[in-house]
């Protein structure tokens, strides 16, 4: 009982990217909520915004320097644009998002997801905003998770 009454106060940084916000924001929004029901307090959340999929790597890594977050959520929509690059691109942002996790110990969780084909029809674009409610609520849980695990091994070190 004693981790949940920790996790509850711990303080976690969104860091969204702005391409594709309307299907970027339903998994802010249901993380957020999800978060508030399994315990967590709505204003130890902070959403951070930065242009695109690539910026949110080192604007974690910054955020984590601050020492005011004890975990970080990465948000972005990576598709492709007509130039195969966004395997490349969502690649590179979650090597570099499990670099940063390891080098600074601070949980990052990933909702940065890019769909094989995507064609902005009205069909597609429902699909993926429903999809991102589920991955929103999937990474609160996920992210309560390892707080409370780190939180069991913090507490039996000591």
């Amino acid at each position: 009982m004693l981790q949940t009454a920790v996790t509850a106060q711990k303080r976690i940084a969104i860091v969204r990217a702005r391409w594709h916000a309307d299907i970027v924001d339903n998994a802010v929004a249901m993380f957020v909520d999800e978060w508030v029901a399994i315990g967590g307090s709505k204003t130890k959340v902070e959403v951070i915004d930065v242009p695109g999929a690539l910026e949110i790597p080192l604007h974690a890594q910054s955020l984590i320097a601050t020492g005011k977050y004890d975990a970080i959520v990465a948000c972005a929509f990576v598709v492709d644009g007509g130039i195969y690059r966004h395997d490349f691109v969502a690649s590179t942002v979650l090597d570099a998002l499990m670099r940063v996790q390891l080098d600074t110990g601070t949980p990052i969780l990933s909702v940065v997801l890019t769909p094989h084909h995507f064609q902005e029809s009205e069909a597609q674009i429902g699909f993926f905003k429903q999809h991102f409610l589920t991955k929103g609520k999937e990474a609160a849980s996920a992210c309560w998770a390892i707080l409370e695990a780190r939180a069991r091994i913090v507490a039996n070190v000591s």
